[in-house]
């Protein structure tokens, strides 16, 4: 290599990092309050499901990317079954410009962990003797970009208060 392409090598950045170190059940959780009579009757429950993620940095470049899924089987009032899951990743993440980490973080891995915390849940409800349960696919860059977009108007409320809250002691 000649100086001018090992200089040239040297400006260049690093390009971003993003590796899986390692995939793991955070905890996991399952009940069925009214058993045995909820395996009486027809099977048509609703069911709900709640989905969120929180990451944490534990070092420089590592981070813990946490999915929680909580599924709620009822049948008209009752409870048939619980299901909670926290499905966690460590990633090492590094060279990712600071403008894209939010993104990172709340959709690409939460988006690699999905699969994991689907399975998880589906094998919980089969050993709870549901039927089982395959979550549908979730699209987790439309959740991230719905909630900057939350996040964005919760703010311009909060400053359109603020300034009619100033105008009004003025």
């Amino acid at each position: 290599m000649s100086e001018q392409e090992n200089g040239a090598a040297a400006q260049a950045p690093e390009q971003p990092q993003i590796l899986i170190q390692r995939v793991y059940l955070k905890d996991m959780s399952f009940e069925s309050p009214n058993s045995p009579q909820s395996f009486s009757g027809d099977w048509k429950p609703e069911i709900g499901v709640e989905l969120n993620s929180k990451t944490r940095q534990i070092g420089d470049t590592a981070f813990e990317v946490v999915l929680n899924l909580t599924i709620t089987a009822k049948s008209e009032e009752n409870v048939m079954y619980l299901a909670e899951v926290q499905q966690a990743g460590l990633f090492h993440i590094a060279n990712v410009p600071e403008q894209a980490m939010g993104q990172v973080l709340g959709a690409f891995c939460p988006n690699i962990l999905f699969p994991y915390a689907r399975e998880a849940v589906d094998s919980l409800v089969a050993r709870g003797s549901f039927p089982t349960l395959m979550l549908a696919p979730v699209n987790f860059d439309a959740l991230y970009a719905q909630n900057l977009a939350q996040q964005a108007a919760a703010a311009d409320g909060a400053e359109a208060e603020q300034q009619e809250s100033e105008e009004v002691t003025h």
